[in-house]
């Protein structure tokens, strides 16, 4: 047998061409994608469907989450928001789940003299890069979204921001793995498997070893603390917590809200995302807590009270769930796509606030790859080499 075969079995003589290590929505898009191409795919995860999109809001927001800066990153954000109706439409017609994909727009407003001029400075910059948004007085914002407060300055609206529930797309994803033939290992992946200097699987906690001829290392904000991962492959990944509530919108006050609202209030970026089915959705907070996912009442506290800063009626709808997550930020924010520098090993992590946004055109990128074996331009900016680059300069 040669290498490269001996390199796509198990020990029980199954086939894997492609193994996943962290079965969130990344991960499992990028197998799912993989698997249309013809390969043989596995996912190891100890409860596939779970990870931070279980937490996220899912706005789909390149635009109005643009920061300077970042245009590449933008960029591949557009790219995925227009794959996003494609994209959950042949989900659903796979596997019958709705995916909570709706077409809503977002409104970011401004409370006070100085968000307003921050707002407008942001409209100028969308103008200069030839970005669909539109300049809203106060009075025109709130006969958009009359909940909104009476003290609101100015608004952007940005038609083409839409949203998606997290985790019913984390179901969809699940089902529509196992409906694509990829094997679904619900176990922990404990150590990278390198041999000759090539990744070449994983050592589940069962003490199961998973080989294959390629291993895609998509574990969220834990993906560089995989034991067995030779030092200087990927760059520390920093957990970023935040803290969410869920409310729920009595049949008597729909609609409370049509569309995405977002505003920065006391320098915190806070957003409502209105769910068709009545949830209200508000986020989220940014700590730099480590991996701790603790929900406290600070952290609840601060929500609500910029939340009825913007919208004051929202202290009278329930509240159903509180919850936090933790965010994978790399050092600049941008995602890890494509080949490290471990022959074998793929990175697609380090998604930060854009994991639900990017991951149509993240599993896309990395099917191609997978299959092709050439990494996509669109994806070049963000290839994981780009840090160590940066430090030989």
């Amino acid at each position: 047998m040669s290498r490269a075969n001996a390199l796509s079995r198990t020990e029980d003589d199954a086939p894997t061409d492609v193994l996943v290590i962290g079965g969130g929505i990344i991960g499992l898009a990028v197998a799912w994608r993989t698997a249309q191409r013809g390969l043989r795919v596995a996912v190891v995860d100890p409860a596939p469907g779970g990870g931070a999109a279980r937490v996220a809001a899912g706005m789909l927001a390149p635009v109005t989450e643009l920061q300077y800066g970042e245009e590449p990153l933008l960029r591949l954000g557009m790219a995925s928001n227009e794959r996003y109706a494609a994209f959950t439409a042949e989900l659903t017609e796979l596997t019958g789940l709705d995916t909570g994909y709706r077409v809503t727009g977002t409104l970011a407003v401004a409370l006070d003299a100085d968000d307003k001029a921050e707002l407008s400075e942001l409209h100028a910059f969308h103008q200069r890069l030839g970005l669909a948004s539109d300049w809203l007085s106060g009075r025109e914002a709130r006969r958009l979204e009359p909940m909104l407060a009476p003290g609101v300055r100015g608004g952007l609206l940005v038609t083409g921001d839409h949203q998606v529930d997290g985790r019913r797309l984390a179901a969809a994803l699940v089902r529509a793995c196992e409906l694509s033939g990829v094997l679904l290992h619900r176990a922990e992946a404990v150590e990278l498997l390198v041999e000759d200097d090539r990744a070449t699987g994983v050592r589940l906690g069962t003490g199961e070893r998973l080989l294959a001829a390629r291993t895609v290392l998509a574990a969220g904000a834990r993906s560089h603390l995989l034991p067995g991962l030779p030092p200087g492959v990927l760059p520390a990944i920093r957990p970023v917590k935040g803290q969410i509530l869920r409310l729920r919108i009595p049949a008597a006050y729909r609609p409370f809200l049509s569309r995405n609202v977002r505003a920065v209030v006391r320098g915190g970026h806070l957003y409502l995302v209105p769910r068709a089915d009545g949830e209200l959705v508000v986020g989220a907070t940014t700590e730099e807590q480590g991996h701790d996912t603790t929900v406290t009442a600070g952290g609840v506290y601060e929500l609500l009270r910029d939340a009825h800063e913007l919208v004051p009626g929202i202290t009278e709808l329930p509240l159903v769930e509180t919850g936090a997550g933790l965010r994978p930020g790399s050092p600049d924010n941008a995602p890890l796509l494509g080949p490290t520098a471990l022959p074998g090993l793929v990175a697609a992590t380090g998604h930060y606030r854009n994991g639900v946004l990017l991951t149509p055109v993240t599993g896309d990128l990395l099917a191609e790859y997978l299959a092709d074996g050439t990494l996509p331009e669109r994806a070049a900016p963000f290839s994981p080499d780009r840090f160590a680059l940066r430090s030989l300069v």
